[in-house]
Protein backbone atom coordinates (compact mmCIF):
# COMPACT_ATOMS: atom_id res chain seq x y z
CA UNK A 1 0.00 0.00 0.00
CA UNK A 2 1.19 3.45 -0.85
CA UNK A 3 -0.91 5.45 1.58
CA UNK A 4 -2.88 5.01 4.79
CA UNK A 5 -5.97 6.16 2.89
CA UNK A 6 -6.03 2.74 1.22
CA UNK A 7 -6.51 0.98 4.56
CA UNK A 8 -10.13 -0.08 4.97
CA UNK A 9 -9.84 0.26 8.75
CA UNK A 10 -8.76 3.89 8.35
CA UNK A 11 -11.69 4.53 5.98
CA UNK A 12 -14.20 2.97 8.37
CA UNK A 13 -12.78 4.84 11.34
CA UNK A 14 -13.04 8.10 9.39
CA UNK A 15 -16.69 7.29 8.68
CA UNK A 16 -17.16 6.63 12.38
CA UNK A 17 -15.80 10.08 13.27
CA UNK A 18 -18.60 11.62 11.20
CA UNK A 19 -21.13 9.42 13.02
CA UNK A 20 -19.68 10.45 16.38
CA UNK A 21 -19.92 14.14 15.50
CA UNK A 22 -23.50 13.68 14.35
CA UNK A 23 -24.43 11.75 17.50
CA UNK A 24 -22.88 14.34 19.82
CA UNK A 25 -24.43 17.32 18.03
CA UNK A 26 -27.60 16.70 20.03
CA UNK A 27 -25.86 16.63 23.41
CA UNK A 28 -26.71 19.49 25.79
CA UNK A 29 -24.78 22.73 25.35
CA UNK A 30 -23.34 22.46 28.84
CA UNK A 31 -21.57 19.26 27.72
CA UNK A 32 -19.71 21.09 24.94
CA UNK A 33 -16.45 21.01 26.93
CA UNK A 34 -17.26 17.77 28.72
CA UNK A 35 -18.47 14.53 27.24
CA UNK A 36 -19.05 16.00 23.76
CA UNK A 37 -15.46 17.18 23.45
CA UNK A 38 -14.00 14.06 25.03
CA UNK A 39 -15.96 11.71 22.78
CA UNK A 40 -15.10 13.64 19.64
CA UNK A 41 -11.40 13.83 20.49
CA UNK A 42 -11.20 10.09 21.26
CA UNK A 43 -13.04 9.30 18.01
CA UNK A 44 -10.65 11.46 16.00
CA UNK A 45 -7.75 9.68 17.71
CA UNK A 46 -8.64 6.33 16.11
CA UNK A 47 -7.97 7.17 12.43
CA UNK A 48 -5.27 9.67 13.41
CA UNK A 49 -3.20 7.01 15.15
CA UNK A 50 -3.73 4.54 12.32
CA UNK A 51 -2.42 7.14 9.87
CA UNK A 52 0.49 8.19 12.07
CA UNK A 53 1.54 4.61 12.67
CA UNK A 54 1.40 3.86 8.96
CA UNK A 55 3.67 6.81 8.33
CA UNK A 56 6.34 5.57 10.71
CA UNK A 57 7.41 2.90 8.20
CA UNK A 58 8.28 0.29 10.81
CA UNK A 59 6.10 -2.60 11.91
CA UNK A 60 6.97 -2.03 15.56
CA UNK A 61 5.95 1.61 15.48
CA UNK A 62 2.85 0.86 13.43
CA UNK A 63 1.83 -1.83 15.93
CA UNK A 64 2.29 0.61 18.81
CA UNK A 65 0.09 3.23 17.15
CA UNK A 66 -2.53 0.59 16.35
CA UNK A 67 -2.56 -0.27 20.06
CA UNK A 68 -3.19 3.40 20.85
CA UNK A 69 -6.01 3.48 18.26
CA UNK A 70 -7.49 0.38 19.91
CA UNK A 71 -7.34 2.08 23.30
CA UNK A 72 -9.15 5.10 21.87
CA UNK A 73 -11.77 2.75 20.44
CA UNK A 74 -12.40 1.33 23.93
CA UNK A 75 -12.48 4.85 25.36
CA UNK A 76 -15.16 5.87 22.86
CA UNK A 77 -17.21 2.74 23.62
CA UNK A 78 -17.13 3.64 27.31
CA UNK A 79 -18.07 7.26 26.68
CA UNK A 80 -20.97 6.21 24.46
CA UNK A 81 -22.29 3.99 27.25
CA UNK A 82 -22.00 6.90 29.68
CA UNK A 83 -23.86 9.13 27.21
CA UNK A 84 -26.61 6.52 27.01
CA UNK A 85 -26.77 6.10 30.79
CA UNK A 86 -27.30 9.83 31.28
CA UNK A 87 -29.92 10.02 28.54
CA UNK A 88 -27.98 11.71 25.73
CA UNK A 89 -28.23 8.71 23.37
CA UNK A 90 -30.91 6.08 22.84
CA UNK A 91 -30.13 2.39 23.13
CA UNK A 92 -30.64 2.06 19.38
CA UNK A 93 -28.09 4.80 18.68
CA UNK A 94 -25.68 3.20 21.12
CA UNK A 95 -26.03 -0.23 19.54
CA UNK A 96 -25.43 1.15 16.04
CA UNK A 97 -22.31 3.04 17.09
CA UNK A 98 -20.93 0.17 19.19
CA UNK A 99 -21.39 -2.21 16.23
CA UNK A 100 -19.25 0.10 14.09
CA UNK A 101 -16.60 0.33 16.78
CA UNK A 102 -16.53 -3.44 17.25
CA UNK A 103 -15.93 -3.88 13.51
CA UNK A 104 -13.10 -1.33 13.64
CA UNK A 105 -11.73 -3.12 16.72
CA UNK A 106 -11.62 -6.45 14.87
CA UNK A 107 -9.93 -4.82 11.89
CA UNK A 108 -7.28 -3.14 14.05
CA UNK A 109 -6.55 -6.43 15.82
CA UNK A 110 -6.36 -8.24 12.49
CA UNK A 111 -3.97 -5.68 11.03
CA UNK A 112 -1.87 -5.77 14.19
CA UNK A 113 -1.58 -9.56 14.00
CA UNK A 114 -0.28 -9.33 10.42
CA UNK A 115 2.60 -7.05 11.35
Amino acid sequence: MKTFRELLVWQKSMDFVTEAYNATSGFPDDEKFGLTNQLRRASVSIPSNIAEGFGRKSDGDFSRFLAIALGSNYEVQTQLEIATNVGFLSSDELNKLIAQLEEIERMIKGLKSKL
